[in-house]
């Protein structure tokens, strides 16, 4: 009986910071610290080799599903954003070849990559609860599919007030998960003001992306947010999207169990690679949202 009494308190909990907030940390999420841990230290392990053990990943290709990049907003940004990055891109297929993997960093990854699929499914059904449906609701849509996992790494910037280590953005996801070291420079905007988001020992840090806002009708909150740099360096963190089916293409769009006369669809319907296209091509710092709402 306490049992579903604090599974209710949990419920609650998370439909409030998602409709209010947008983001929530978790604790006792069932990743053994010694994963959240070794995943930290194989992306700080990458990124820490010589370039010559790096270039043989780096591409602007997105179709690549192991990709090293540097700077990849340069062409849209006014400023460099002070990254690097390592990305697994499971987008179009449920499954990364190892040997596509760098060594330096493989087992942690795998191991990272497995767990972190559990926590995401148990998400979705609290958000699925949270949103007074079924708990299986969201997971039977496959939201958890369409993943992708990138390794930031963040250089000690020696002049951080001229740039960001990410520019202002939300998530084209439905939903994301990042795992970040102890330095912070994460903020989130909230009435206008940026807010710190302090990490917590072993935490993990949710948002809410564009899609499920979309699809709970503004239910739920997709919010800007950004990461400073900062003199002290460098910060990791490694941030879980999940994006949905993306091949073959299936249409999302505003739940109708959530619909009625007087709460009509506020967005269209809509398949998640025309989303992320139209993501990708935006203009930095502003929204997709607008572009599919009725």
């Amino acid at each position: 009986m306490e049992i579903i009494e604090r599974r209710k308190e949990i419920i609650d909990e998370v439909r409030t910071a998602s409709e209010s907030w947008g983001f929530f940390q978790v604790v006792n999420h069932g990743i053994p610290s010694s994963v959240l841990d070794g995943m930290i230290h194989g992306v700080s392990k990458f990124h820490e080799q010589d370039h010559e053990a790096k270039k043989v990943f780096y591409t602007r290709d997105r179709e690549r599903r192991v990709r090293y990049e540097c700077n990849y907003e340069l062409h849209q940004s006014q400023a460099a954003n002070w990254r690097d990055s390592l990305k697994f891109s499971m987008l179009f297929s449920e499954d990364l070849d190892p040997e596509e993997m760098p060594e330096v960093c493989r087992a942690t990854t795998l191991e990272y990559i497995k767990h972190v699929r559990k926590l995401g499914n148990s998400l979705f059904e609290l958000l699925s609860e949270a949103v007074g449906l079924k708990r299986d609701h969201l997971t039977t849509m496959e939201l958890g599919k369409g993943r992708a996992f990138v390794g930031h790494y963040y250089p000690a910037c020696p002049e951080p007030e001229l740039t960001l280590g990410a520019s202002k953005h939300t998530d084209p996801t439905f939903l994301t998960i990042l795992l970040q070291d102890q330095l912070g420079g994460l903020q989130v905007l909230r009435e206008n003001q940026w807010v710190n988001v302090k990490p917590i020992s072993g935490g993990l840090i949710i948002n809410i992306g564009d899609l499920l806002q979309i699809i709970s009708n503004d239910k739920f909150r997709s919010v800007d947010h950004r990461v400073l740099a900062n003199r002290v360096g460098p910060r990791i963190s490694v941030v879980s999207f999940f994006a949905g089916v993306v091949v073959p293409p299936k249409v999302y769009g505003p739940l109708k169990e959530l619909l009625s006369d007087e709460s009509p669809s506020r967005y269209k319907e809509f398949q998640v690679s025309d989303y992320l296209a139209k993501y990708s091509s935006r203009a930095l710092g502003k929204s997709v949202l607008d572009l599919f709402k009725v």
